[in-house]
């Protein structure tokens, strides 16, 4: 049985874009277009409404449990820690106490959550770097593991990783994936040295996904059963993954899900299960030579069903995905370092994510309309998915004058 966790969370904002669209007015700089391209102030509100709920009181709680022998791998997103640096520098104060504590690992994550690796493999590996050297800056602590666009890895992604000389990668551990394997070890991939982390995917939604649900069999969850869960997983160790916003945001305080966490580090030494940092897992069990996993070049994600189709299952998302290819390489041609990464904003998985529903019903679909801002609903869903577009084709036609 398993005798170890390794807790990963990543916290994320996106750059939502303006809706409806505005035509950006000839002979606008490129400094200045930013404005006409993304809610700034809609952002700020989303992101102090998270702060409120979650940032605060999440990153005291995870400091208390710390003290008291809970280990937790943490990693941001560029779009996250730049807001954080515009709006909220007390909250940034906090989370590096949190980053800086000995029991806390810090983990890459790919800077804007971009689907750069669906379209040119080695600007992923340059944004990834890009995006390591900010946080390790910003937290003065170094990555040695990291997450990648929503947990996305597939073969190329897994290569990619390998170059730029990460020790550990992360995968979600679905059953499809897996097969006959179980996600409570640390695998490789064509006998390379990047070990890959696999999220136990039934045990990390037990809490980010089922924990206020009433209507599940296991409501409600206490820590003790939890332990006691994780300490029934047959192998070297239990990966769980959630978003830092399940603390506050998804399950707001008044479903426990606050005491539940603080209750978990005394659990945890009841039922002997030792948390572990990514690289402490990655010293005590990457020595030995890794099982191999087989990879699919269809790349698998923890989002949705755990698969592509997710982000591009209907023809809003494929058209929105085209046209951030257009988007891209016109910034190429402009030469524009400021139309670049505003190109690289535009890239943010969060824009394909925010349209799952489209077409669709079921509980993906209504998670995708959950995340998406209230005020675009007053637009009405057709018109959301023209303006959206429009957002792209006004930033390509303003690019003109530029090459």
């Amino acid at each position: 049985m398993a005798e170890n966790l390794v807790t990963y969370c990543v916290i994320h904002q996106p750059r939502r874009i303006k809706l409806p669209a505005e035509v950006i007015p000839p002979h606008t700089k490129p400094g200045a277009m930013a404005p006409y391209l993304f809610d700034d102030r809609m952002n700020r509100r989303y992101f102090e409404k998270v702060a409120r709920w979650c940032y605060y009181p999440a990153t005291e709680m995870f400091v208390d449990m710390l003290e008291h022998g809970f280990k937790l791998g943490l990693g941001f997103s560029v779009s996250f820690l730049w807001q954080l640096r515009h709006w909220d520098r007390e909250l940034a104060e906090r989370f590096r106490v949190l980053v800086g504590h000995p029991n806390c690992e810090l983990v890459g994550v790919e800077p804007y959550h971009s689907f750069a690796f669906g379209i040119d493999i080695k600007l992923f590996q340059r944004e990834m770097l890009r995006g390591k050297s900010y946080a390790e800056e910003f937290f003065d602590k170094e990555i040695h593991v990291t997450d990648t666009t929503e947990m996305v890895m597939n073969n190329e992604v897994y290569y990619a990783l390998l170059q730029c000389g990460y020790g550990g990668g992360v995968l979600d551990g679905r059953p499809w994936v897996m097969e006959w394997r179980e996600p409570t070890h640390l695998y490789c991939h064509g006998g390379r040295d990047l070990a890959l982390f696999c999220r136990h995917h039934e045990l990390s939604d037990d809490v980010g996904y089922r924990f206020s649900n009433k209507t599940w069999a296991g409501y409600p969850l206490d820590a003790a059963t939890y332990a006691a869960n994780l300490r029934k997983a047959w192998g070297d160790f239990v990966f769980i993954g959630w978003d830092f916003e399940t603390f506050g945001e998804h399950h707001n305080l008044d479903t426990g899900i606050f005491e539940f966490m603080r209750a978990l580090p005394a659990q945890l030494a009841r039922h002997g299960v030792r948390p572990m940092l990514p690289s402490e897992a990655l010293e005590e069990f990457g020595k030995a030579h890794l099982p191999d996993l087989p990879l699919p070049e269809f790349g698998t994600t923890w989002a949705g069903s755990g698969g592509m189709e997710f982000f591009l299952g209907n023809t809003s998302q494929q058209a929105i995905f085209r046209l951030m290819h257009s988007v891209l390489h016109k910034a190429r041609l402009t030469g524009s370092r400021t139309l670049l990464d505003l190109a690289l904003w535009l890239l943010q998985s969060d824009n394909l994510h925010l349209i799952q529903w489209a077409g669709r019903t079921g509980s993906e679909a209504e998670v995708s309309a959950y995340f998406t801002p209230n005020e675009w609903w007053d637009l009405g869903p057709d018109r959301i998915l023209v303006e959206q577009q429009r957002v792209y084709t006004n930033f390509i036609r303003a690019m003109d004058e530029y090459v």
